[in-house]
């Protein structure tokens, strides 16, 4: 049984092995020095031997490199033995009992994990001496704490915020690319920022992934046109976006086989380079997800781009029922509330229109004085018919452009009567 001396060492009698494989145990005294940083055995007890009398053998506990029990496939018939592996060689050892080769094992185990001798009286080794003459200046370089991640199979590490998450990507420009690109994705405010369309759905949804095929819980987000989904629903640079131009169905999956059998609420997003499988928390989510999907890719196919075009084609459009559609349009600006009204009346098909490219009418006819058109308005009315009782409301508007037609009457007042203002004159 192992014991410990005065001078801190643990001592006791073991066999060893002559020779690898030779199958003959002999019995010696070992001595575990630690602060001499080997193993040493003897004939028998120093202090039994003569003045003089040295180890007859040594193995230095920076050459372990395992110390276990032995199976019974190596010594079957040696009971309580356990093997010392060091320097490509293997020591077998036998102990007196249990608790003595469980002892050793542990003592052993222990020992070799030192790798620095605690006192001064071995010469230091090279690894010591080179971080001892290293510049003040590398030792004051900051350290930064990251997470080692393996995504698809790349090991990547993630930068790990200690401040909130702002302010360390300016003060490190030594940094590494990866460490760089990964501290990127820290968002510095407390949510995803939504620069594109409004979401329609999102969501925490389980994903299979394309390499290794592992389940991972990744945010989805749906929009008018891309499917995306984030490691996170902090994170600002999607993993991956799904574009709903390249989904060809969304369904439940029905047929399943292999590690799918052993998921529940899961549906498929096909495209035409690669299958998505994702599971939702509920059947109930897994069917607004498939919904969603769906009607979102329908309105797609239907009105590719009406969603953020329609708005700057009606208005660039000539005649368009845009122009007149609010309150706040062009016809109604600078117009009377009675005028309203006959502007928004839709032209009758039977009218005549003229464009600028249209002959002038005949000499003589007299144009619309440019005093009497409102610069507020690009459609004016003709004379007479905003008071004349004949005309009807749904009477085609004239443009600003448009060569007066002429009249009958030319002038649409009576200078014979006495109630007429000199200012309409």
């Amino acid at each position: 049984m192992p014991y410990v001396d005065r001078q801190n060492r643990i001592c006791g009698f073991l066999d060893i092995e002559e020779h690898e494989n030779s199958g003959k145990f002999l019995r010696r005294y070992f001595i575990l020095d630690t602060q001499a940083n080997c193993l040493l055995w003897y004939m028998d007890n120093p202090q039994n031997l003569a003045m003089g009398a040295g180890a007859v053998g040594a193995l230095q506990l920076t050459y372990i490199s395992k110390v276990s029990i032995a199976t019974p496939k190596q010594k079957p018939k040696t009971p309580f033995c356990f093997v010392i592996n060091a320097l490509s060689q293997r020591y077998f050892l036998q102990a007196n009992d249990q608790k003595d080769m469980k002892d050793w094992v542990e003592a052993l185990n222990q020992a070799s994990k030192i790798t620095v001798p605690k006192g001064g009286g071995l010469p230091m080794t090279t690894e010591v001496l080179k971080s001892l003459a290293a510049p003040p200046a590398l030792e004051k370089k900051p350290q930064v704490a990251y997470k080692t991640e393996i995504i698809g199979g790349v090991v990547v590490h993630t930068p790990i915020s200690q401040n909130g998450g702002d302010g360390q990507e300016g003060s490190e420009p030594g940094s590494h690319t990866i460490l760089r690109r990964s501290q990127s994705y820290i968002p510095t405010s407390g949510c995803r920022a939504s620069t594109g369309p409004p979401l329609i759905k999102s969501g925490y949804c389980v994903k299979q992934g394309n390499v290794r095929k592992s389940w991972k819980r990744r945010f989805f987000a749906l929009d008018d046109f891309t499917i995306c989904y984030f490691k996170c629903e902090q994170d600002r640079e999607p993993l991956r976006t799904i574009f709903l131009k390249d989904v060809l169905k969304t369904h439940e999956c029905l047929v399943k086989s292999g590690d799918l059998l052993m998921r529940d609420n899961l549906f498929e997003i096909i495209t035409s380079s690669r299958t998505f499988y994702v599971q939702a928390d509920s059947p109930e989510d897994m069917h607004s997800w498939i919904k969603e999907i769906g009607a979102a890719v329908q309105a797609l196919k239907c009105h590719p781009r009406e969603t953020s075009f329609s708005r700057s084609i009606s208005l660039t459009r000539p005649g368009s029922s845009s122009l007149s559609s609010g309150p706040n349009s062009i016809l109604c600006r600078g117009r009377p509330p009675l005028e309203e009204k006959k502007a928004l009346c839709k032209a009758p098909s039977v009218a005549s229109s003229w464009q600028p490219w249209t002959p002038v009418p005949q000499a003589g006819e007299k144009l619309l004085p440019p005093g009497d058109t409102s610069e507020d308005s690009l459609f004016t009315p003709r004379p007479g018919e905003g008071s004349a009782p004949g005309v009807l409301p749904s009477s085609r508007i004239r443009h600003r452009s448009e060569p007066q037609h002429p009249k009958e009457k030319p002038f649409m007042f009576n200078l014979d009567d006495e109630n007429i203002r000199t200012s309409d004159v």
